[in-house]
């Protein structure tokens, strides 16, 4: 987190630079850039296992592209709807460490397993803008439209020798059974988050904002189980963008 936030800080400098006295009116453009996710919530370890990280150093790097708009609702432009519709690549990942009950030989068993979200999300934001600095908050709907699974197991041996095996397609859900790469029944397919973010766009058009998203709906979905674990989406999201002015 602490690269992203330096990311973010020498963006805004190196952006700065340029002469931007008004960042208002219509402007229509794409963004591009990475976001951090995880999931998290009172019930997150019975879906990942007892020793699943919800820090933020542990969260998952993926990445978000798409288009959007700001529509100016005052004749300065320092109030603005700003609607995109984005494709975002979230996720999380789950690590586990067995030390006992093994062969002679073998010292560990590590896994990694990996649940990818390919979801589109569509962030629907007032903005303030002000002298180029931008503030945003508002609601964001999403559709899950895929799911991928990876794992990797390594096996440490006494004599110092490692065997490392990757699968894509063999995820463990909660519920301990091993479903296909693209199996997504057990999740939600919707979800609702709140929104918040900051960021500076120039005069041309160039911004490069910090966002952060939070799920309200429960991840977790079979349709036919009452009572099951609840966690939510949380993602990070550095965008860098072209939003071409129309004045």
């Amino acid at each position: 987190m602490k690269k992203i936030a330096l990311l973010a800080a020498l963006g805004v400098a190196s952006i700065s630079v340029v002469n931007a006295q008004d960042a208002g009116g219509f402007r229509i453009g794409v963004k591009v850039g990475g976001t951090y996710s995880n999931i998290s919530g009172d019930n997150v370890s019975q879906i990942t296992g007892a020793n699943y990280s919800t820090d933020l150093g542990d969260y998952k790097l993926g990445y978000n592209a798409g288009v959007g708009v700001i529509i100016p609702l005052s004749s300065d432009g320092f109030f603005s709807f700003a609607p995109e519709l984005l494709y975002n690549r979230k996720g999380y990942e789950i690590s586990t460490t067995q030390k006992t009950n093994l062969a002679a030989n073998v010292k560990s068993v590590e896994q990694e397993q990996q649940r990818v979200l390919h979801y589109l999300d569509v962030p629907l934001l007032a903005r303030i803008n002000a002298g180029g600095l931008f503030f945003e908050l508002g609601p964001q709907v999403s559709y899950l439209f895929g799911s991928k699974n990876k794992s990797q197991t390594t096996t440490k041996f006494t004599n110092g020798d490692k065997d490392k095996v990757e699968n894509d397609g063999a995820f463990l859900d909660y519920t301990g059974i091993s479903r296909d790469d693209a199996y997504k029944s057990d999740l939600a397919q919707f979800d609702i988050s709140g929104v918040a973010g900051v960021g500076y766009m120039t005069d041309g058009g160039i911004s490069l904002g910090l966002r952060y998203a939070r799920g309200f709906n429960s991840l977790i979905d079979t349709k036919n189980t009452d009572n099951e674990p609840k966690a939510f989406n949380n993602a990070f999201t550095l965008q860098l963008g072209y939003l071409i002015p129309t004045k």
